[in-house]
Parts: structure tokens; C-alpha cells; sequence
């Protein structure tokens, strides 16, 4: 079984890589954003829960991600293992999610990060909120906000996988399939 983290700031491609990954391993894609949006619109006890501190302006406790991740992991327990995408995003979650997965005699394989220049990226978002008409994606004072936003939070988890010797970086910039390339080298160099 493999299991990977991938990360990176947003625009960094990790959304279009988890597709090619997912396919070629038979791994389950688990994207935290699309769980929240399953549990909610589903109106499940952890979507009811996870609502009702968003609707006051609230960060979901991290506790609330990590049962879903465990609802998620228990119903595809058939897959040859997991991409987690969107989480952890903090060395705190990170640990949860080591504990979880050890409780469950798993752990996480490798953690690839996808880097890229920030200029590069807030081009790439700038184009993408053309297309798609994602408000998010279409200021570019927001979008440098997110990035801020990524460095003082998630990219600490660099320290915290570098640790255990699981962190990866993969250069994000140029075409989606020399992307997939680079990624599909590294990761059948772990296998």
C-alpha cells in the first residue's frame, strides 16, 4: 500500500496530478475540499458539525477533518492507498493523521510537495479564475494572501516529513505531463 501527501501552494498543480496518480496507482484521491462538500451537502452528523462553526465564522477543529478522513480511508479500504490532498496542512495534523493511519497499520509513504515560482503560480490562478469564474482566483492581492497563507501554515510540514525522511520535492513548472513524469519517477523509485 502507498500512501502520499501532496502539497503545494495553490495553482501548483496538485488537483490535475492527483487525477494521473490516482489512475496509474490505484490509489483513492481524498481532497479534503470535496469531503467537506460531500458531508454538507449530504447534511451527515460531520457535515451538520463542521457547518455549524463555519456558519459562525469558525475553522472546523481539526478533529471534525480527521473523522472524515477516517470515514473516507474505512469506506475505500480496497484501494491500494491514498493521495491526501488539502491535508494535513499543519505539523498538528500531520501527527493526527500519522496516529490515525498507525492505528489502522498504515502510514504515509512520501510527502511531495510541487513547487513553483509564485509569479508562475498567480499567473496560472489568474488564467484558471478566467475560465472557471472562481472569485478566489481572479484577484491577485488574494491569491498572494493564500501563498502567505501557505508559507506561515503548511510549509512547516517540510521540517516535519524531512524528519522521518518522507519529503519529496518535485519541480511544478512546465507541462502537465513532464509534471506527471517527474512524479511518476520518483514515486516508482519508492516502490
Amino acid at each position: 500500500m502507498i500512501n502520499i501527501v501532496l502539497f503545494g501552494k495553490p495553482g501548483a498543480g496538485k488537483g490535475t496530478q492527483a487525477e494521473f496518480l490516482k489512475s496509474k496507482y490505484q490509489l483513492f484521491h481524498i481532497s479534503t475540499g470535496d469531503l467537506f462538500r460531500h458531508h454538507i451537502s449530504n447534511k451527515t452528523d460531520l457535515g451538520m458539525l463542521a457547518q455549524s462553526y463555519m456558519d459562525k465564522g469558525d475553522l472546523v477543529p481539526d478533529q471534525v477533518t480527521i473523522d472524515m478522513l477516517k470515514d473516507a480511508v474505512e469506506t475505500h479500504s480496497e484501494a491500494k492507498g491514498f493521495i491526501f490532498d488539502g491535508f494535513p496542512r499543519t505539523s498538528k495534523q500531520a501527527d493526527a493523521l500519522d496516529t490515525f493511519l498507525s492505528e489502522k497499520s498504515m502510514q504515509i509513504s512520501a510527502t511531495v510537495a510541487l513547487e513553483a515560482d509564485d509569479d508562475v503560480l498567480a499567473e496560472r490562478l489568474v488564467n484558471r479564475g478566467k475560465i472557471s469564474g472562481r472569485v478566489d482566483d481572479q484577484d491577485e492581492e488574494k491569491i498572494r494572501n493564500r501563498f502567505e497563507e501557505y508559507n506561515n501554515k503548511t510549509a512547516p510540514l517540510r521540517d516535519f516529513y524531512e524528519a522521518q525522511g518522507k519529503f519529496h520535492s518535485v519541480d511544478g513548472i512546465g507541462g502537465i505531463d513532464e509534471i506527471t513524469h517527474r512524479l511518476t519517477t520518483l514515486i516508482d523509485g519508492l516502490l
